[in-house]
């Protein structure tokens, strides 16, 4: 059998999934971790991660000029339309490489070719043992694009690890909004954990990425967290949900201890019995058991 795909995702960010990702890693058996929020990765900080084996991430390319082809006929500088290519006061032609797209028009423009276009470095992912257990997760380079690709990376390793192990589930931290990275955390998932808050733009935001996630036939289930601070709005939430058959998995309520649990970098089920943690452990039991009711009707 497969390992069971379970994605924690959130409209906005700032919910709280990465916190429940990290209960859930304390809570759950057999399982592999993967953190695909790659532009700001932070569960390692709550597993206490010990990185194991470190892999550099290409997410594209970069044009390189090769000095002796080049006659400086200055077409490459004409064309580039994010002014990467220059002429100095030597009259000589050199590429800013942070300026380059990696675009190559410039390659296939050069008569001589004098530019190469060389795998740009983007990032880097890496697979590292906790005590939950092993766990896969990537940073990506600053202002670099191709998280959607990096993402991918990290879950096809994850799977590999998960069948190595004969593990039941891998869990996937993914980033918040509906964009590239959300989509590619998405696919293949058995079931989406939408995150959200009572606030306007809590709820908003959740039902963009509930669309998202239903676009792509993934089943989807809604927890509130901090679902006390307005019962207005948790109630619009409620009424929301049943009335688009959206399964409700939980409400925590607001506990300043899982601040203190983060401070101390350690999941919150493991160091309270706090009312917040034990919703969690009950939610916890309840997606579990949705996950193998799939894998008995499957």
């Amino acid at each position: 059998m497969k390992p069971k795909q379970l994605v924690m995702i959130s409209g906005k960010g700032g919910t709280g999934k990465t916190i429940l990702s990290a209960c859930f890693a304390h809570l759950a058996e057999n399982k592999i971790m993967v953190d695909c929020d790659v532009d700001a990765a932070n569960l390692h900080i709550l597993l206490d991660a010990q990185v194991k084996e470190t892999h550099l991430f290409s997410g594209g390319k970069e044009a390189r000029l090769i000095p002796e082809k080049c006659t400086g006929c200055l077409e490459c500088v004409d064309i580039c339309r994010f002014d990467a290519i220059h002429e100095n006061r030597e009259g000589k032609i050199f590429i800013d490489p942070l300026s380059c797209e990696g675009c190559a028009v410039c390659s296939h423009i050069c008569p001589l070719d004098a530019i190469a276009m060389d795998p740009a470095e983007s990032g880097e992912w890496f697979v590292s043992e906790t005590k939950y257990g092993p766990f896969v997760h990537a940073k990506l380079g600053a202002g670099e694009e191709n998280s959607g690709k990096l993402i991918t990376e990290i879950r096809k390793k994850s799977t590999v690890l998960a069948e190595q192990n004969k593990s039941d589930l891998v869990i996937v931290d993914g980033p918040p909004g509906i964009g590239c990275p959300v989509i590619a955390s998405l696919t293949g998932a058995d079931l989406a954990l939408v995150v959200t808050e009572p606030t306007p733009s809590g709820i908003h935001d959740m039902k963009r990425v509930i669309q998202t996630a239903q676009h792509f036939h993934t089943d989807v289930a809604c927890i509130i967290n901090k679902y006390d601070l307005n019962q207005k709005n948790t109630s619009e939430l409620e009424t929301w949900c049943q009335k688009e058959h959206i399964s409700l998995a939980g409400k925590i309520p607001f506990d300043l201890k899982i601040f203190n649990s983060m401070v101390q970098g350690i999941p919150h089920t493991e160091t309270s019995s706090s009312p917040a943690s034990k919703e969690i452990q009950r939610i916890w039991q309840s997606v579990f058991k949705q996950l193998k009711q799939e894998e008995t009707n499957g």
